[in-house]
């Protein structure tokens, strides 16, 4: 029993051996605490001003443009700058915009635009930062603890995703928007306090300067390897076709169910928080392609079961089994990254992920919004799950690099942990 136990628990290695670790852990913890706090008043306050379902799903419309245009230069930045810089930097920015949310709250009659407008800024600045953390992580922890970062990285996640929404719907219900972008806003400051004692991650000798040449080579070597085109095709496909976040309010009217929105939108961060804390099994795993792609589809159905019951803690365990799914992808996606892509095209190669995974969940909400208006709510939202779980089965068929990957063979995965291994001595000296 205390073996199995022992399989289950999360591996802390990566916690214990690294000191920047257990910092970017801690301060993305609690700034995400606060930024789901945010991500479900934000919608809220749509609705209460506008009432239209397309209105809450155009807040993915508008944070699409910046998605795209400073996801890719962020990597690009992010390989030919000190990344501890651009990380703490987009954090405060991040900080005055959850500010700015609170002083639009407190005005006798709150305007509508300056919601859509913090909304595209702000994904502007996650999307710098995005991949200059996404490749601060091979640098700070060792190639063959990679795996077990990356479930301890989607735990953290999740821990603020189920704390963040569930303690939400009470303070907009009770304590008003205000107490909700204010909490927001006290969690980016003690976020930054943290980050700045990250130590210095300046740019690798090899790392290109950011340009359209930089980005472009990028996008050269990720379409080079078709096993990591195949977790973006895949994660893509999930995320646009069946996120329904945007129509959670109306799916709980539709329920008479308002009381149970914050756990809604908790379910699916819980889901993946309950797989994070029993994830020890996911380093024992080298198939890494084909746990993506089932995860990926599981998730579709779940999503599609959410949808046709009509009673909500039916609604409440399917969004939390989706959510289990989600995570398990999230880790292997992360392994296959981590573990193959080289040091100096990290940061370009994070910006493409970012996209990957940004992407699909935002202009989601636009389509999960437009066919709950033309359609219906709950049509919505089994129909997008239903569509997904067949996507993913295609790209399956259609990608056979995915299917075969296997961290013990792949030529990148072994290069690069030869790579590492040389270079451990120094990495343990600057961490000490």
């Amino acid at each position: 029993m205390t073996t199995v136990l022992r399989n289950l628990l999360p591996d802390l290695t990566p916690w214990r051996n690294s000191r920047d670790f257990r910092r970017l852990w801690v301060s993305g913890t609690i700034s995400n605490f606060g930024s789901f706090l945010t991500f479900v008043a934000l919608p809220v306050q749509l609705k209460e001003l506008t009432g239209s379902a397309a209105a809450v799903g155009a807040i993915g419309a508008v944070e699409l443009l910046p998605l795209l245009v400073f996801g890719l230069y962020g990597g690009a930045l992010a390989d030919a700058l000190d990344k501890r810089k651009l990380i703490v930097w987009t954090e405060a920015g991040q900080g005055l915009l959850s500010a700015a949310l609170l002083a639009n709250a407190l005005l006798p009659h709150p305007a509508v635009w300056p919601l859509y407008a913090v909304a595209a800024l702000s994904s502007a600045l996650v999307s710098v930062q995005r991949p200059a953390i996404d490749s601060l992580w091979p640098r700070i922890v060792a190639h063959e603890h990679l795996p077990a970062a990356s479930a301890l990285n989607s735990l953290r996640w999740t821990v603020g995703g189920v704390a963040g929404p569930a303690l939400a719907g009470v303070v907009v219900a009770y304590a008003g928007l205000g107490w909700a972008y204010g909490a927001d806003l006290a969690t980016f400051v003690v976020s930054v306090l943290l980050m700045v004692r990250i130590a210095a991650s300046p740019a690798a000798h090899e790392a290109a300067k950011p340009s359209l040449k930089a980005i472009a080579e990028g996008a050269r070597y990720a379409w080079s390897r078709k096993e990591l085109l195949g977790t973006y095709a895949v994660d893509l496909a999930a995320m646009f076709l069946a996120m329904p976040l945007a129509v959670l309010p109306f799916l709980a009217d539709e329920l008479n169910a308002n009381w149970a929105l914050g756990l809604m939108y908790a379910a699916v961060p819980f889901g993946s928080m309950l797989v994070g804390l029993t994830g020890g099994w996911t380093s024992r795993v080298h198939r890494h392609g084909r746990m993506v792609v089932l995860s990926a589809a599981l998730w579709g159905l779940a999503i599609a079961a959410a949808g046709v019951v009509g009673n909500v803690w039916l609604v409440l365990l399917f969004l939390t089994v989706a959510g289990g799914c989600d995570m398990v992808s999230g880790i292997f996606r992360g392994a296959m990254w981590n573990q193959t892509i080289p040091d100096e095209l990290r940061g370009r190669l994070a910006g493409i992920e970012l996209l990957s995974y940004s992407v699909g969940p935002t202009v989601g909400q636009v389509r999960s919004g437009g066919f709950a208006a033309w359609w219906g709510v709950r049509t919505s939202v089994w129909s997008g799950g239903l569509l997904c779980a067949g996507a993913v089965g295609l790209l399956a068929l259609c990608l056979p690099r995915l299917m075969t990957y296997d961290v013990r063979t792949n030529e990148h995965a072994l290069r690069l942990r030869d790579q590492r291994t040389a270079a451990a001595p120094a990495q343990t000296a600057a961490q000490a």
